[in-house]
């Protein structure tokens, strides 16, 4: 008791012996945890390294897997383009078209090459040509090559770790499937040529990758690379040994894994225990050419030789580490002369502020060198405080500056998007209008020179069939035929006198409820429905009047609705009409369909005069031509809108009080008025986000 209560005094008086206890301190304290520290940081900073390592060998196997899946592709692209096989193709050469399949199928190591043609579903699913990951059942298989039902079976093997499973044998294939179309002279697809490499049992396949991804001086002595490719959670084709020389096929990744990667879809890195060692590991799903995952591709490397390494030099390290800090104890022991409370004090201070904490030196007894430090040292940090408390205050006053700025700019962008949507559909009807004004200068000069022919073979044929009598009637449904075509004629002319002199055609105008105009029209096309079995919805919310000719306004309708109707499914079509206010200027009535729509250069050109979608001999090309100049005669507007496969959108906008424009260069004239204003907006709005 005597010698601990002296040694006490003689710590607490003593500025040397305050200085030993503080300098042994870290020998009989800090030691362990540094040392513990250092072990620790050791081995995750060496585990990082791994990782990323790993993850970089994983992207490297990916891209590899990628490219072997073009390659495939690129071969039958140069079979299929190549002049040989095409005039085999063309001279209907069986024997030359599999001779060539054949040699490829050999050189390029597919399992199956087939030539299918377009009219078959798969040919006509693959006619634009692909490449990716497909999953085979046993029926698939067959289906191709009877011989590749056995070649993908696979016994399952009971392995640690993975998601309990009745099955016992994998029969279905992973295959990498390509596919070229093949067009004869005309451009026109005919066959595709249909590929796939089985990636079950293909050693070559990872045998590749692992010698590309681990080639030789890329891993430590004693550590082996492996690549392997999973179908769901069963290892199909794999370098990882099971025992000494056998591959570990037919065992199934970790039940952790799974559900990672199979059914989060993310990549996985981490040390695995696989088959029978441990290995760093990296997983990612595999996609199929639907998007779905069917799945993993691995990369992994040894990791005992690591470890061993990592240990290895940990204990150098500590090694040297004991021997500077016996060192460093020696010196301190000898050269201690001065020490005293306000360090500690400081150093508390400091750990405090590091934690966030708020703490002061205090005061301090003595008045030597040490305290003056500590007194200059709690200035320092009231001053730092009040600084971060100013610059807190700025921050939060930028933070809300650039969130209104943001939200400026934003604003701004969306005003110029809509301003850049207008000019581009100012744009396009302007082109529309410009053709019609040209066919209307066409038609205006060859309309009379047509019209004048058909009314004398009508008048000579009057005649014809008045001397002939009864001795016509051999031929009559003949003569009876051609004056049909020439009534044909002199109606398509009519048609195109619309557009030429359009004042002479304009109908009596009267406010018109569009309401009962799509009512009424809805019975007009009633009879459409012997033909084809659709439904007709209408959702009328209008209540402002228009004013148009009713006839001319139905018979826009009636197009619209026949069209769409030709456009219909055979079943489960649906055609909707709707009508809604056009702000305070009139109405806009809207025909839509879920049929089989139209591409974006067909919406840009279905208002052209003669321009038809549907098959030849079913129409003449007029009737939305004709259409559109009806409704942009009175100052209205008809547009479209249309996703392929999912139908079209016809919407027809009318006044309450139109202006009757006279002819189709008035509608081209007022478009470019329209474009010149819209451009004018929009650099308006350029400028403004500029300033901003």
């Amino acid at each position: 008791m005597y010698r601990v209560g002296t040694l006490s005094r003689k710590i607490r008086s003593s500025v040397r012996h305050k200085l030993l206890a503080l300098a042994l301190l870290p020998v009989a304290i800090v030691l362990p945890i540094a040392l513990a520290g250092l072990t620790a940081w050791g081995a995750s900073f060496t585990y990082e390294q791994l990782y990323i390592k790993v993850n970089t060998d994983l992207a490297v196997a990916h891209d590899l897997f990628m490219r072997i899946q073009q390659d495939h592709r690129n071969h039958l692209a140069r079979l299929g383009e190549s002049y040989a096989f095409r005039d085999a193709i063309a001279r209907g050469d069986i024997d030359a078209v599999n001779a060539q399949v054949d040699r490829l199928k050999d050189s390029a190591g597919f399992n199956f090459l087939r030539v299918v043609a377009v009219g078959d579903s798969e040919g006509a699913r693959w006619r634009d040509g692909g490449v990716g990951i497909e999953i085979l059942g046993p029926d698939a298989l067959r289906a191709i090559d009877e011989r590749l039902v056995d070649a993908v079976r696979l016994p399952l093997v009971q392995t640690r770790r993975a998601r309990p499973t009745e099955r016992r044998v994998e029969d279905r294939a992973m295959v990498i499937r390509a596919r070229h179309p093949v067009s004869d002279s005309d451009g026109q697809v005919r066959f595709v040529l249909d590929g796939g490499v089985l990636l079950n049992n293909n050693f070559t396949f990872v045998d590749a990758i692992r010698d590309l991804v681990y080639g030789p001086g890329s891993l430590p002595a004693g550590s082996i690379g492996t690549v392997t490719v999973f179908l769901d959670e069963v290892r199909i084709s794999t370098n990882v040994p099971r025992v000494a020389g056998t591959r570990a096929l037919g065992t199934r990744v970790s039940d952790e894994v799974s559900r990672a990667v199979l059914d989060n879809g993310e990549k996985w890195i981490n040390r695995a225990f696989v088959v029978n060692d441990w290995y760093i590991s990296a997983y990612e799903p595999i996609i199929d050419i639907d998007g779905k995952r069917v799945g993993i591709l691995y990369a992994g490397y040894l990791e005992a030789p690591f470890r061993a390494a990592l240990w290895q030099t940990l204990g150098l390290v500590l090694l040297l580490l004991f021997g500077l800090l016996a060192l460093y104890a020696v010196l301190a022991i000898r050269g201690a002369k001065s020490i005293f409370r306000p360090v500690e004090r400081m150093s508390r201070v400091i750990r405090a502020t590091r934690l966030g904490e708020a703490q002061r030196v205090g005061a301090v007894d003595s008045q030597d060198e040490l305290a003056e430090l500590a007194r200059e040292f709690d200035a320092m940090l009231d001053r730092l405080e009040g600084h971060a408390a100013d610059m807190q205050k700025w921050a939060e006053q930028l933070e809300d500056k650039v969130t209104e700025r943001t939200a400026e700019l934003q604003r701004r962008n969306d005003e110029l998007q809509r301003t850049i949507t207008v000019l581009r559909d100012t744009r396009r009807q302007l082109v529309t209008a410009e053709k019609l004004a040209a066919l209307g200068e066409l038609t205006a000069g060859v309309a009379h020179e047509i019209n004048n022919p058909t009314q004398v073979m009508l008048g000579n044929l009057d005649v014809l069939m008045a001397e002939l009598g009864a001795r016509l009637d051999p031929v009559r449904g003949e003569v009876n035929l051609v004056i049909e075509q020439i009534y044909r004629i002199q109606a398509i002319i009519e048609k195109l006198l619309k557009y030429a002199r359009p004042g002479e055609y304009a109908g009596y105008l009267a406010e018109v409820d569009v309401n009962q105009v799509v009512n009424d029209t809805v019975a007009l096309v009633s009879h459409m429905r012997k033909h084809k079995t659709f439904e007709i919805t209408l959702d009328l919310q209008a209540t402002l009047p228009v004013t148009i000719n009713t006839q001319e306004l139905q018979q826009v309708l009636v197009n619209l609705i026949s069209n769409a109707v030709h456009a219909l499914p055979e079943r489960g079509g649906r055609v909707r009409l709707s009508t809604q206010d056009w702000e305070t200027r009139g109405a806009c009535i809207i025909v839509a369909d879920n049929g089989s729509g139209l591409s974006q250069d067909q919406c840009s050109r279905i208002f052209n005069p003669f321009y038809s979608t549907k098959p030849e001999g079913q129409g003449t090309g007029l009737g939305l031509s004709v259409s559109y100049g009806l409704i942009r005669r009175y100052g209205g507007n008809l547009t479209v809108s249309s996703t392929p496969g999912a139908g079209s959108e016809f919407r027809v906008w009318l006044l309450t009080e139109p202006t009757l424009i006279e002819d189709a260069e008035t509608i081209a004239e007022q478009l470019q008025v329209a474009e010149a204003d819209e451009h004018a907006a929009g650099a308006q709005q350029l400028r403004s986000v500029g300033r901003g």
